[in-house]
Formats: C-alpha cells, structure tokens, sequence
C-alpha cells in the first residue's frame, strides 16, 4: 500500500539486542531502556531500526503511521493488539489496542502498515 508516513520519532536506549525486533511493538521498561512489548500489554512505540546490543540507540515511532511486523493475520482497518514478541494481532477482550492495522497481513512475519494510536487506557 502507498501512503504517506508521518511519523514522530523519538531515541530511546534499547535493554537488549533487538536487532531482529525491528517493526515491533516496544515498552519502556523500569529500567528506563526498551524492550519488545508482552502478549497484550500497552506500548510506547515502534521500532524503527535494528540496534545490536543493550545500550545502543533505537529510533522508536510514537505517532503516525509506522510498519509493524504482523504476529498473525490481520484484517485491513481491525484493530491491532501486541502479541509476546511485540507483533501486531487482533486483540482479545481487555487487552490494549495500539493502533489500526490500514492493509491486511495474511499471516505472521509480513510487514504492515499500522496508525498508530498508543497510550493506556484504550483496551479492546
């Protein structure tokens, strides 16, 4: 799909290597570094890059609309949820909507494009 991408992006410091995390879901953790997101839980944003190691910088998306990596198959304008590994996945009930998924995925591992729409306190 072609849209235009808006993204507002901010520098976190990754808490591992994520450099297979890229499009995922990502959570500050108490540590104050990222992590991928769990299985339903809020996110602050996406990863935009693939730092290697836990100390690096990781470019992270907090608004607009980003490429988050599918962790099933999604419907075109269904709500998304995280999944364990900070994939995109419908939501079930009580879980946190993180955004809306704009093209469909036909399964886990493609790449989609989601508004994202992060902050607590938006459960499915």
């Amino acid at each position: 799909m072609a849209t235009y991408q808006s993204l507002h992006n901010i520098t976190l410091v990754a808490g591992a290597d994520l450099s297979a995390s890229q499009y995922r879901f990502m959570t500050v953790a108490a540590d104050g570094q990222i992590d991928p997101t769990g299985d339903g839980a809020n996110a602050h944003g996406v990863l935009q890059n693939k730092p290697s190691a836990a100390g690096e910088a990781a470019t992270v998306a907090i608004a607009g609309v980003s490429k988050v990596v599918a962790g099933a198959a999604v419907a075109a304008g269904a709500s998304v949820a995280s999944d364990a590994n900070g994939g995109a996945v419908p939501p079930t009930v009580g879980e946190e909507k993180l955004g809306t998924a704009l093209e469909a995925a036909g399964a886990a591992g493609e790449i989609i494009e989601v508004l994202l729409q992060l902050g607590p306190g938006q459960p499915n």
